[in-house]
């Protein structure tokens, strides 16, 4: 999917960098994030936890809700429900745009491993703390 680059950039690397630096007290987090387009919304499940000194767990799951099929059979958009995995909510995560988003998060921010599946689906790296808030591109 030509969008997964620009979902790692624009949005979870963003993400990842913001919960690296909050969770540096050794708690996990996790937020949801979104990059929209015309018919379809892609979205990215990102949890991030210290696992190590100066190492930091990554884990994403990413799926699609599309827009355009919502409206052609339900004429409305997407519900809230397909913008949460379970339980909260009813979205399934796509593989194979996990994998990519994952893959070009992990060159991003020189992880140290290659993904590997975590304890609940995600995709998981594990990056340096250098990757954090303030550092230098």
């Amino acid at each position: 999917m030509v969008y997964a680059q620009p979902m790692a950039r624009a949005v979870v690397e963003p993400a990842v960098r913001e919960l690296m630096h909050q969770c540096a007290d050794g708690q996990e987090l996790s937020t949801t994030v979104t990059l929209g387009g015309d018919g379809f919304d892609m979205h990215a499940h990102v949890r991030v936890r210290p696992t190590a000194p100066g190492r930091f767990e990554v884990s994403l799951a990413c799926w699609v809700a599309n827009k355009d099929t919502a409206r052609y059979f339900g004429n409305s958009p997407p519900s809230r429900d397909e913008t949460r995995l379970p339980p909260d909510g009813t979205a399934t995560p796509d593989a194979a745009l996990t994998a990519r988003v994952t893959g070009h998060l992990a060159t991003r921010l020189e992880a140290v491993d290659g993904p590997r599946p975590d304890r609940d689906g995600h995709l998981a790296v594990t990056v340096p703390a250098a990757a954090a808030p303030g550092d230098p591109d």
